[in-house]
């Protein structure tokens, strides 16, 4: 089975003494599996970081954050393994694998070989630093794949890294959770010490998929957040209808709550996503920091489950936008120049004064998933004028298309939240 062998890895304990690497591995008892660093206990508390602030993640309590990618830039993977030791956190060091619906071709024994032999030299250099946690090997590699020899490659990838660091585990990642991929794990990647299962929306069912799945090793949700865009109401013309920055904080409260933290035998913690921002469908999804900088309730909620309090100035609060007094479910279209109004009403808790920042972007088109990369939508020039706290009117495009109105409400002490509403332009245009 995939969790055998988890006995105590042989190697040399971190000490602020000798700076070495720590020694991590996962125990079964009684009462479950339990994650130890230096035979202490570890619950991952943690988010997914690329180039996020490390330090405000420790402040608000996390102690881990998981990468997507290693590379062989030593200086650069370095400064952020030190960056992170300094403030107290450990790092999932993610691994790039080759994708099938990138092109790969796992029935392609070189290139699988060299694979391996890129991974190995990359583990080679970051093995010995004391902020490593564990090794993640790929992302969501069963997404949009049919060659089940991605997973004999991922377990020949873990059978390396043990030999080249028996002190940390080894995972790979998965987007979703059923029988048969639980199955081709078990039968083709037996190596691995864990797992890592991400869901959004569908979080809610994590339980059932892994009985239905009969797995009953250990694993960490890797990514968890929001509703996913594919998951959520549609408008007419199919443009994902995306919750504001509030409804998504409470998500994220009962989410936690209700499906994480409450398994306490399998489950070995999470990361949430993303500390930081990231255009995907929209430029507010998925992150719980602004563009600017600012954070969203998200961070407040991510604090409050991990340390049981609240910051002591939180970020405002804010309901969807209404536009001419509708909600983004019922498809508002609007005419080519048409005056509009759209408004959002928002309170900050500790009554910090509040301001609106509008902007109008044309809809995404994108098609990609699993995260890859996009770009923001063009911006559009509108004529506005304020009409009341948390009140625009606006002229509508000239053009015909569907377009996507944003609002951030800043409290003026680095703390935002945001709605955006999706809508479309068409029929005849309004006389001026």
């Amino acid at each position: 089975m995939l969790w055998c062998g988890l006995a105590p890895l042989a190697a040399q304990a971190w000490s602020g003494a000798t700076e070495g690497p720590s020694q991590v591995r996962i125990h079964e008892g009684p009462e479950g599996y339990r994650l130890l660093v230096d035979d202490q206990p570890f619950v991952v508390r943690g988010a997914g970081l690329v180039d996020g602030n490390q330090e405000e993640l420790a402040a608000r309590g996390g102690n881990s954050f998981r990468t997507w990618s290693t590379g062989i830039d030593r200086d650069r993977v370095l400064a952020m393994l030190d960056r992170a030791r300094r403030n107290g956190l450990r790092v999932a060091m993610g691994i790039e694998v080759a994708r099938e619906r990138h092109g790969f071709d796992y029935d392609d024994a070189v290139s699988v070989r060299e694979q391996l032999e890129r991974i190995r030299q990359e583990v080679r250099l970051y093995r010995h630093h004391p902020a490593v946690l564990m090794w993640v090997v790929g992302n969501e590699l069963n997404l949009e794949s049919r060659n089940p020899r991605v997973w004999n490659a991922v377990n020949d990838i873990a059978v390396m890294i043990h030999e080249e660091d028996p002190r940390h585990p080894v995972m790979t990642t998965l987007a979703g959770f059923d029988s048969a991929l639980a199955m081709q794990l078990r039968t083709r990647a037996p190596a691995l010490d864990l797992i890592g299962i991400q869901l959004y929306g569908d979080i809610v069912g994590l339980q059932d998929k892994l009985a239905q799945g009969r797995w009953t090793g250990p694993y960490i949700v890797t990514e968890w957040g929001p509703t996913g865009h594919w998951e959520s109401p549609r408008t007419t013309w199919n443009a994902p209808i995306e919750a504001d920055a509030s409804t998504k904080a409470g998500w994220l409260l009962e989410r936690y709550q209700r499906h994480i933290a409450s398994d306490t035998r399998q489950g070995l913690g999470s990361y949430v996503f993303l500390w930081g921002d990231k255009q995907e469908r929209t430029p507010t999804w998925y992150g719980l920091f602004l563009r600017s900088g600012q954070s969203t309730p998200g961070v407040d909620a991510m604090q409050y489950l991990w340390t049981g309090r609240w910051p002591a100035n939180r970020a405002p609060w804010t309901t969807p936008i209404l536009l001419e007094g509708k909600r983004a479910e019922e498809s508002v279209i609007l005419r080519p120049g048409q005056a509009a109004v759209a408004r959002v009403e928002s309170v900050d808790p500790e009554g910090d004064p509040l301001s609106f920042r509008w902007q109008l972007l044309e809809e995404s088109t994108a098609t990609t998933v699993g995260g890859d990369a996009e770009q923001v939508p063009p911006q559009v020039r509108m004529e506005t004028r304020e009409v009341s706290p948390g009140g625009l009117r606006f002229q509508a495009p000239v053009g015909v298309g569907n377009y996507r109105l944003f609002v951030e409400v800043r409290d003026g002490a680095g703390h935002a939240a945001y709605a955006n509403f999706p809508f479309r332009v068409d029929g005849v245009e309004v006389p001026r």
